[in-house]
């Protein structure tokens, strides 16, 4: 989401959280890594799930729509608006909207990139320690794109577990050194990926009428490039679908997780409902499903960019809504969601007209992934709202549960 003084300072508060994140920031209690658990099973006591309280100072600082419901929502009923039902509905689903985002073929796409391995550390990306090394993974596309994924390998790595990290639109690459560090320093394996022509992805495309041009688009000018075959919602998801292929072939991975902000927070909500191999996401301060946006506070209403509108993307989003989204993305054996969104952002998806839609998606999706043979648990999804700061981010609060929730249910898998 673009906002243009959001910016100013957000990477350096965010950078001098790093290393406090790690350990246990502003007194949030951190679990033990996940190399710590022993093998094989999950923590016979493990550590109870952190917890913050509403950050007192901000909320009085803020009127009272942040606080409370906002009357666009009332009487809403978020059932009726799903389309996923069932498991069969889930299933059925799917592919149709796979089909939205690569017309030519209809399926994720089956590509490896072009790799380049041990590069050196990267100058476009924040320092970070404990790195084995560092590979580049170049992904072409139509009109002659190619973006990139960095791969980072950890010294220490006791397991077979990814993770992808994806950035948004106006948060700098230093943004990332928070969470990518902190699954590094457990033992995951971490890509990163960033929105199209931003941070170190080319800037230009070829014009669509003539391929000797180069435009410098923004992303609300890629409708010139829609046609009946090709979609530019692949540039935002096939990187993500073509470094999956790669994952796979080289790692063989017991499980991959995704974590990405703001139009990151957009695509670790919309991929994992397309591609079964994301294990779990953790989309933040990414979405909001249509009927709630004009109930944000800042701004209001919440539209979000090109890729995330409903009037821009009416083949995909009349398929589905977002709530159908979540529902994809959690649905599944070891499958499940967490949506992150802040109270108080700065920027948007902000307020708490998530609480309209919250306790209704949480059991449809609950009813779906049980097995009613076995009563296992194939999905889950939840929501954690924060409210202990007022930055478009991923806050030392919101990195802590994300990193216990990885820990306590990643911990039976080898």
């Amino acid at each position: 989401m673009k906002n243009v003084n959001r910016r100013a300072v957000l990477g350096g508060a965010l950078a001098a959280t790093a290393g406090a994140v790690t350990a246990g920031a502003a007194g949030i209690p951190l679990t033990a890594s996940a190399t710590d658990v022993p093998a094989g099973g999950v923590e016979p006591h493990p550590a109870p799930r952190p917890v913050a309280p509403v950050n007192q100072a901000i909320a009085d600082a803020h009127a009272a729509i942040y606080k409370t419901l906002p009357e666009v929502v009332v009487g809403v009923d978020v059932e009726d608006l799903m389309k996923v039902h069932t498991a069969a509905d889930a299933d059925a689903l799917r592919p149709q909207l796979v089909a939205q985002v690569w017309k030519d073929t209809g399926v994720l796409p089956t590509a490896l990139p072009t790799v380049t391995r041990g590069v050196g550390a990267p100058s476009v990306l924040p320092a970070f320690t404990g790195v084995r090394r560092y590979d580049k993974l170049d992904v072409p596309m139509e009109f002659g794109y190619v973006s990139t994924v960095w791969l980072l390998e950890p010294e220490q790595s006791t397991h077979r577990r990814v993770a992808f990290y994806h950035n948004g639109h106006g948060e700098g690459p230093e943004t990332m050194q928070p969470v990518t560090q902190a699954l590094l320093d457990r033992g995951y394996t971490v890509l990163l990926f960033a929105m199209p022509f931003y941070h170190w992805n080319p800037k230009t495309l070829q014009d669509p009428a003539d391929p000797t041009k180069q435009l410098q688009p923004s992303h609300n000018d890629l409708p010139l490039w829609e046609s009946a075959t090709y979609s530019p919602l692949s540039l935002f998801l096939t990187p993500l679908s073509v470094a999956m292929n790669y994952v796979q072939a080289t790692y063989q991975p017991s499980s991959v997780q995704m974590i990405g902000l703001s139009g990151g927070g957009w695509a670790t909500t919309v991929y994992p409902a397309l591609d079964t191999r994301i294990t779990r996401s953790y989309p933040t301060a990414g979405s909001l499903p249509f009927f709630v946006r004009p109930g944000s506070p800042k701004p209001s209403p919440t539209r979000g960019d090109w890729e995330q509108r409903l009037d821009k993307q009416p083949g995909l989003y009349g398929l589905a809504d977002f709530p159908d989204f979540y529902a994809l993305a959690s649905i599944g054996p070891n499958r499940r969601q967490m949506q992150i969104l802040n109270r108080f952002d700065d920027c948007c998806f902000n307020g708490v007209g998530h609480r309209s839609y919250e306790a209704a998606v949480r059991q449809r999706i609950a009813v779906i992934g049980t097995d009613a043979v076995s009563n296992e648990s194939n999905g889950y999804w939840e929501l954690l709202e924060d409210a202990t700061h007022q930055m478009h981010a991923i806050s030392p609060y919101a990195l802590s549960v994300i990193l216990w929730d990885l820990d306590v249910h990643c911990a039976h898998l080898p």
